[in-house]
């Protein structure tokens, strides 16, 4: 018997520096701030049929700067702020030297995504602003878009392998992943 899925592709989206400025550690509501155009952003790539999936390293965590209830505090606020639009959060705890296996650039967060939200992985994009976001876009096997906002024009020199896009900021990469869907 064939099992029947309703998959759909997702974009993974790196949280701080990309939907939010980066600020280190961010440790409370109050710190967030939500990055010019995010939301249209965000509507675009929903209307486009993508579920949104945040996947972000959260070491705070393991430096004990903050507590995983405060994390799940940030990511309900900045949930409520992109009008609900955002399906799951994923993010790990540990030291970059912990070498776990949930710190991106390692693809098991996105693995654990699509196990349980019945992801469509081959259409699947990662965007963020970091090497490590292009690098987990790359270890899962997807598209990847680098933006330029966050760290994104300094880790441009860092890439060891360029992304399928480079956009200036959130928006501008929706516009381009939409495009390509359009064009499938």
């Amino acid at each position: 018997m064939t099992k029947i899925t309703n998959t759909r592709p997702a974009v993974f989206l790196d949280r701080d520096g990309t939907l939010i400025e980066d600020v280190d550690h961010l440790d409370s509501v109050e710190g967030i701030a939500v990055l010019p155009n995010t939301l249209e952003a965000l509507h675009l790539l929903k209307n486009a049929g993508y579920l949104l999936v945040v996947i972000t390293n959260q070491s705070g965590v393991g430096r004990q700067l903050f507590d995983l209830e405060t994390v799940n505090v940030i990511n309900q606020a900045l949930a409520d702020e992109l009008d609900g639009l955002i399906d799951a959060f994923y993010f790990c705890p540990h030291l970059p030297t912990d070498n776990c296996v949930c710190r991106k650039p390692k693809a098991w967060l996105i693995s654990q995504a699509v196990d349980e939200l019945d992801i469509d992985l081959p259409d699947s994009w990662f965007i963020g602003d970091k090497k490590s976001d292009v690098e987990t876009g790359v270890n899962a096997g997807i598209a990847t878009a680098l933006v330029l906002t966050g760290y994104g024009e300094s880790e441009m020199k860092r890439l060891d392998r360029l992304p399928d896009h480079v956009a200036d900021d959130l928006l501008s990469a929706a516009r381009e992943i939409v495009a390509r869907t359009d064009h499938r």
